[in-house]
């Protein structure tokens, strides 16, 4: 009976400590919700803190591990892929020339016109949908379907784009997977992503598999050049600008590659080429540093992820992850401070709710209401009538967010430009440097924009800032990969 009793009043006190510790809970949610979230957004402004000192240590710590890379296979978190591209377009080429970009449930054929120095005279595209049962079959019925597609697009070809006489056609051929490269028109699949899984294809050489089906449909075309988007936009861009060194793309993921010196690539083992020079395919996605602003949010997110421990520069500045990372503060602030009332809202529980285009759409709000930023809230989250001052918070956190991102993508390309001699003087003057940029989050999100270049100006100083640009680049994986057959045909 005594036990009864005493278990009875455990029960009992543990029952009344918890109603307590939940009644202060609810007082201080409730008290004054702002200044709890005010203390919020200060403790992730001071952890998203990017002082030119630390953005100066994350540009060494990427130089560096450029070095690791280069000098051998798995000697840094960078792969640093050599491309087998040699040659970059020079406004010389001449005649039609194809792309063929592989990349999703979509793939797209396009055909270029060259004339020379006068650019691209004519081009056409044409996109097809990829029937689910295809992505899962053998390859043969893949590649099958998009020779027969490539053969129709032929054979829609006016008579405004002039083949060379005596000449085959050449294609430039993106595709948008995991490939170990073998030569500039060869690479074996290593692994299937977006939806993709045809076992049989794994470790085969892709540009030998659509040869085989572009014989069996009859299509008599040559495949000059195996290339990644990033590659692409760099041959885009130089075909644009002579200066073009290094190329950027910044979407939904984020890459950078850059021509570097041949001799400067010890793990280089082949003859070194004509040119001196080599395209290589950074993946910087994977860039990792102690110096890195890393927060509780991005801690968590990348435990959640489908990669954790990769890709950690990649999810603190491309535009897959930062409307999650958004996610995140605003979930935390509705749970600890009660922001958007008592209730955490359902919706906001849900992982990558909120993209990167509905925070950019939200942080470009200049009406005095900030009325883009309440229908934002209402349409996504289901959050309705939200005061103004909340708004102001989601504000506030779009920028913190933005602003870490895009300071630490100059900061790597900081670390690019030392890397190849052009963040100063070099034999005397300072080299005239163009970065091609490409991706949406770059075209479309001008705060994030407009706080990498004025980033990227105070890092290399005002001198140095008169001889670097950026220029958007658009479509590497089409025209890139038309330009890439075009100066590496079997004509030159």
């Amino acid at each position: 009976m005594g036990k009864v009793t005493v278990g009875a009043a455990v029960i009992g006190g543990a029952a009344v400590c918890a109603a307590a510790a939940y009644i202060v809970r609810f007082r201080m949610r409730n008290s004054n919700p702002y200044v709890k979230c005010g203390d919020i957004v200060k403790e992730l402004e001071e952890k998203c803190r990017t002082p030119v000192s630390k953005l100066r240590h994350i540009a060494d710590a990427m130089t560096v591990e450029m070095h690791a890379g280069l000098a051998s296979e798995g000697g840094s978190k960078l792969k640093m892929l050599i491309t087998y591209v040699d040659n970059l377009p020079t406004r010389d080429e001449q005649g039609v020339y194809y792309a063929l970009d592989l990349g999703g449930t979509n793939f797209r054929v396009l055909r270029v016109q060259l004339a020379g120095k006068s650019g691209i005279e004519y081009k056409e595209f044409a996109e097809v949908s990829i029937p689910p049962e295809l992505m899962v079959g053998a390859p043969e019925a893949l590649f099958d379907y998009i020779a027969a597609e490539l053969a129709k697009f032929i054979a829609s070809e006016s008579e405004k784009f002039r083949l060379l006489p005596g000449r085959q056609r050449e294609l430039g051929f993106t595709f948008s997977f995991p490939v170990l490269q073998l030569s500039i028109d060869s690479g074996t699949l290593i692994r299937w992503t977006k939806g993709f899984s045809i076992g049989e294809m794994v470790g085969k050489d892709v540009v030998a598999e659509l040869r085989k089906a572009m014989d069996r449909q009859g299509v008599d075309m040559r495949v000059s050049a195996l290339v990644n988007d990033t590659v692409g936009t760099l041959a885009g861009g130089r075909y644009d600008n002579k200066d073009v060194a290094v190329a950027v793309i910044l979407g939904t993921g984020s890459n950078a590659a850059y021509v570097e010196r041949a001799q400067a690539i010890p793990k280089w083992h082949g003859p070194h080429p004509k040119s001196g020079e080599m395209v290589i395919n950074m993946e910087w996605g994977n860039f990792k540093s102690s110096h890195l602003p890393l927060t509780e949010y991005d801690n968590t997110m990348d435990a959640e992820s489908l990669n954790p421990g990769e890709q950690i520069y990649e999810k603190l500045i491309s535009g897959m992850y930062l409307g999650e990372l958004l996610r995140r503060v605003l979930y935390r602030m509705a749970n600890e401070a009660a922001l958007f009332g008592d209730m955490v809202p359902p919706k906001l529980k849900t992982q990558f709710i909120l993209r990167t285009p509905e925070m950019c759409a939200m942080h470009h709000d200049t009406s005095p209401d900030l009325k883009v930023v309440g229908e934002k809230l209402k349409d996504i989250l289901e959050i309705p009538d939200t005061p103004l001052s909340t708004r102001k918070i989601v504000v506030e956190v779009c920028n913190i967010i933005a602003t870490r991102g895009a300071r630490l993508a100059a900061a790597g390309i900081l670390g690019i430009l030392k890397k190849i001699g052009r963040d100063g003087f070099r034999d005397g003057a300072i080299p005239e440097t163009v970065i091609a940029m490409d991706g949406g989050l770059y075209e479309h999100y001008t705060k994030y924009r407009n706080c990498l270049e004025k980033t990227l100006e105070e890092l290399v100083g005002d001198k140095v800032a008169n001889h670097v640009k950026l220029i958007l680049s658009n479509d590497g994986s089409g025209i890139g990969a038309a330009l890439l057959a075009a100066c590496h045909s079997q004509y030159i």
